[in-house]
C-alpha cells in the first residue's frame, strides 16, 4: 500500500503541467470597463447579472469587444435571444485601420434562433462567411432551446476550434488564418420595425487560458472536422482516408487531357495554386483540360476555386478522354464553375442548370431544394473562394457548394437517360454510366484558380 501512495505522489509532483488553469470571468458583473463598443452606436447596458443588447433600426452591426487580445482558450458563456434576431460571439477577431476602415473581422459563433438553426456553427464575419454551417450536424440544429438561456463552450487550442451547444459537439473546424484577436458580443443589425426594442443578453462569461489543453474535451469523431488548412491533410483526415489529390507544388498525378504529360501551356502553379490562364474564353483551345492520371469510380471529392469577373470553368468526373477526339472539352459529367451574375451562360440551358455548382446542361443548383430553411438558392463568395464537393456512391451522386447541398440525382436509370436525351450530352452514347473516370479540371480559357484537391475513394484506390 505504501508504495502505490508513494507512487501517486510522485507521479502529483512530477506532473504539474497537467492541471489546468484558473478560470476568469470577461464580465465583472458592475460595469463594462473591459470592453469598448466598435463599428456602430448599439445600445449595450447592463441588467442584474447579464450585459443585454437592444435591437435598433437604422445601425449596423455593432459589437462589444474585450480590450484584451486572446489566442488559446476555453470560452463558456450563456445566450437568451428574442426571435427574429441574430447574434453571436466573435473569437480571435480584429478591428484595425487597415482592414476596411477597422471593420470587425474574424471567427464567429454563431447565434441563430431562426428555422435555419444553425447556432454553434462557426461564421467568419467580414471575411470568408460561413466557414462551419450546421446541415452537417442535425443534432446540434436540434439543441438551441428557443427563448431559453443556451450554453456555449468554445475551445480555440492552436488551429482548431469546437463548439458544444448545451453539450452537443457542434462545430469542429481546422483553420490556421488568425491565431488570437478580441472576444465580442455582437448586436445584429435589424431590418423590420417588428424587432425594434429586442433584445440579446449574455451572462456567465469565463475563460481558461492557461494551459487550456489540459481541459479539452475528449477527441471524438460524432462530427465532421471541416478544415481550411492549404493543401495540407489534417490528422483526422489522413485517418479517414483522405489524401491530396495534388500536392500544391508539381503536376504530379495529372496530365492534358489529350495528351500523356501536363500541358507545357496554359496553365501555371502559383503560391499553392493551380491556376488555368485566361485565353480568350474558347474552350479547350489553349493549354488544355487536365485530368488526374488514375480514375475513380466511388469517392469524395472537395476542390476549393475562385473565379475571376466573368469567367468559366468546370469540374468533371466520369471523364473518358477517348471520347471527344474533336474541338472542345472532354466528356463527362460536369461540376459547373461559373459567375453568374456576369457570364451569358447563366441564363442559357434550362431553368439554370448551367450556372454555378449545377450538373451542368441537367440539373439546375438549388440549395433551397434541400436545405429548405436556408434564405438563398446558393451561397456564393464571389470575390473569394468557394469549395465544390462531389459525392459519388454508386448511381448516386451529389454537388455541394460551401457546405450545402445543391444537387442529387441517381444515374444509369430510365429517369437519367430521359434526362440525357434532352441535353446537348445525348449525342454520347450512355453518357454519365461508366464505372469509372478520370476527374478533370476544365481550360474555358478564362482564369481560374484551384487549390485543396483532395479525395476520398470508396474502394481504398
Amino acid at each position: 500500500m505504501k508504495s502505490k501512495i508513494t507512487r501517486l505522489v510522485l507521479l502529483v509532483i512530477a506532473c504539474p503541467l497537467l492541471a489546468g488553469g484558473k478560470w476568469q470571468t470577461l464580465f465583472n458583473g458592475k460595469d463594462l470597463s473591459n470592453f469598448e463598443v466598435l463599428n456602430g452606436d448599439g445600445e449595450f447596458r447592463i441588467e442584474g447579472d447579464a450585459i443585454v443588447g437592444i435591437s435598433r433600426m437604422g445601425l449596423p452591426n455593432t459589437f462589444l469587444a474585450t480590450k484584451q487580445a486572446y489566442g488559446d482558450f476555453i470560452l463558456e458563456f450563456e445566450v437568451k435571444i428574442d426571435p427574429g434576431l441574430n447574434s453571436g460571439m466573435q473569437i480571435r477577431s480584429q478591428s484595425i485601420p487597415e482592414y476596411q476602415d477597422g471593420r470587425v473581422h474574424g471567427i464567429q459563433v454563431e447565434v441563430d434562433p431562426s428555422a435555419r438553426a444553425w447556432s454553434g456553427g462557426l461564421y467568419e464575419e467580414g471575411r470568408r462567411g460561413w466557414l462551419y454551417n450546421l446541415e452537417c450536424n442535425p443534432k446540434a440544429k436540434a439543441a438551441f432551446r428557443p427563448g431559453d438561456w443556451n450554453h456555449f463552450r468554445t475551445e480555440a487550442i492552436g488551429r482548431r476550434i469546437r463548439v458544444w451547444l448545451n453539450g452537443v459537439p457542434a462545430s469542429d473546424l481546422i483553420d490556421d488564418r488568425m491565431p488570437e484577436g478580441f472576444i465580442a458580443m455582437q448586436l445584429h443589425a435589424i431590418y423590420s420595425e417588428e424587432d425594434e426594442g429586442k433584445t440579446v443578453r449574455f451572462r456567465n462569461l469565463r475563460i481558461l487560458t492557461e494551459n487550456p489543453g489540459a481541459e479539452m474535451s475528449p477527441e471524438s469523431d460524432a462530427i465532421p472536422q471541416i478544415s481550411f488548412l492549404t493543401n495540407r491533410l489534417t490528422e483526422r483526415e489522413q485517418a479517414e482516408g483522405w489524401r491530396l489529390l495534388w500536392d500544391g507544388v508539381s503536376t504530379e498525378g495529372w496530365r492534358g487531357a489529350r495528351l500523356d504529360h501536363f500541358p507545357a501551356r496554359g496553365w501555371k502553379i502559383e503560391n499553392g495554386e493551380l491556376i488555368v490562364m485566361a485565353s480568350g474564353g474558347k474552350e479547350a483551345a489553349h493549354g488544355g483540360d487536365i485530368v488526374t492520371v488514375r480514375q475513380f469510380g466511388d469517392f469524395e471529392l472537395e476542390v476549393d476555386f475562385r473565379y475571376t469577373k466573368g469567367a468559366n470553368s468546370g469540374i468533371k468526373y466520369f471523364v473518358d478522354t477517348e471520347l471527344n477526339q474533336g474541338e472542345g472539352s472532354s466528356i463527362g459529367c460536369e461540376y459547373q464553375i461559373l459567375d453568374d451574375a456576369h457570364h451569358p451562360d447563366a441564363v442559357q440551358g434550362t431553368a439554370g442548370n448551367r450556372t454555378l455548382a449545377s450538373l451542368y446542361d441537367l440539373i439546375p443548383a438549388n440549395a433551397l431544394f434541400y436545405a429548405p430553411d436556408e434564405n438563398t438558392s446558393k451561397r456564393v463568395n464571389p470575390a473569394g473562394w468557394n469549395r465544390a464537393k462531389i459525392v459519388v456512391r454508386g448511381d448516386r451522386v451529389e454537388h455541394y457548394l460551401n457546405g450545402i447541398r445543391v444537387v442529387q440525382y441517381s444515374r444509369r436509370n430510365q429517369m437519367w437517360r430521359a434526362l440525357v436525351a434532352g441535353s446537348k450530352y445525348a449525342v454520347w452514347p450512355a453518357f454519365g454510366e461508366a464505372e469509372r473516370g478520370h476527374i478533370l479540371l476544365q481550360d474555358h480559357g478564362d482564369e481560374v484558380r484551384f487549390r485543396n484537391i483532395k479525395i476520398r475513394t470508396g474502394d481504398g484506390s
